[in-house]
């Protein structure tokens, strides 16, 4: 219930966010109700299609030109194109058809759908505002106000620009020796060959830098794995703008959750630790003259069962039959007795 409350709520988002843009696939749908829109965005179809065609296209005007001189049969080149586009913004997989397709899950297409619509250009919808006649009168006005002012018009037919202003030839003339004042240009043109230069080694050694860079990233050089394609300007600026929202919440929960604990002192540690040390040293010992108890109280059970069972149990002797210790004992006094009356007195 509260998945189905979530896409429809976002279907909403997605729709209204396409009429402000002023798409065409959806000016003279005068949808009311969630249900409805969720079916236009999630359900698969050659309109929903073309509404992700427009979508992909506003945000990348060489994509645009692409898709464009794509025929009508082509469906399967423009899906692909399309699943392109998104592994380049990194918003679904390289492989990821069923999501361009409306085969994938409604929320996770809505969710593709917005963060598309987060990298169209704010000026599109703006400028489906201004008329045609708006921009003549715009550019007539523009116009007589430059052709008002001859010096402007001049400047502009005849443009000059000096390489060197004014405060940094004085500059150069001062740091040129007496001998050569009258000779700046030589200096300036040499100060400029150093510079040159400077910039040169310095690209140089960066480019070093790079290379020995690049031999120390392992992934980067990897065998049997397809070329990344390069990060585009919109991936980057979605990246960036997905790390500036976690770091802004993350600084909220810090500020809000965290902070407080941080700038806590300390515990003082108590006077009583050696009286602490000493009550632990007595336990410990205490605990283990125990251990020595329960192993003695083990050790004489385990006596004592073995003594009632030498009493109980028939062994043999020394006569070769198996008598019990208490049968042995009175046989033992038995002949001790007889010896002693046949003994002489």
């Amino acid at each position: 219930m509260a998945g189905t409350l979530k896409e429809k709520q976002l279907a909403e988002q997605v729709y209204n966010k396409l009429q402000g843009l002023r798409c065409p696939l959806v000016e003279g749908l005068f949808l009311q109700e969630a249900d409805g829109m969720k079916d236009l965005l999630c359900a698969p179809s050659q309109h929903r299609t073309n509404i992700l065609k427009w979508i992909c296209g506003s945000c990348s005007p060489s994509l645009k030109e692409k898709l464009s001189a794509l025929r009508s049969t082509q469906t399967d080149v423009l899906i692909q194109e399309m699943t392109h586009f998104g592994y380049e913004m990194m918003l679904c997989r390289c492989d990821d058809l069923d999501l361009i397709k409306g085969l994938a899950p409604p929320l996770r297409q809505l969710h593709f759908m917005e963060q598309l619509l987060t990298l169209v250009p704010e000026t599109q919808s703006e400028s489906a505002d201004v008329s045609v006649g708006e921009v003549l009168v715009q550019n007539e006005e523009f116009l007589g106000e430059l052709m008002s002012v001859p010096a402007q018009l001049f400047a502009l037919l005849n443009p000059n620009c000096d390489p060197w202003s004014a405060d940094l030839k004085e500059l150069l003339r001062k740091r040129a020796p007496q001998g050569k004042r009258g000779q700046n240009r030589p200096v300036c043109g040499s100060r400029a060959e150093h510079t040159v230069e400077e910039a040169s080694a310095m690209l140089q050694s960066t480019q070093r830098v790079l290379e020995d860079l690049h031999k120390e990233c392992v992934f980067l050089q990897s065998e049997g794995v397809s070329p990344r394609p390069r990060l585009s300007p919109c991936a980057l600026r979605l990246a960036v703008s997905d790390l500036s929202q976690l770091m802004s919440a993350f600084s909220q929960s810090f500020n809000a959750e965290f902070k407080g604990y941080c700038q806590l002192k300390p515990p003082g540690l108590s006077p009583d630790s050696q009286s602490f040390h000493t009550v632990h040293q007595l336990l410990l010992s205490c605990n283990q003259e125990l251990q020595a108890l329960e192993q003695l109280a083990d050790t004489s059970s385990t006596v004592s069962v073995t003594a009632r069972n030498m009493q109980t149990d028939r062994q043999h002797w020394g006569d070769g039959q198996k008598h019990t210790m208490p049968a042995r004992l009175e046989e033992l006094k038995k002949r001790y007795s007889e010896f002693l009356s046949l003994r002489p007195a």
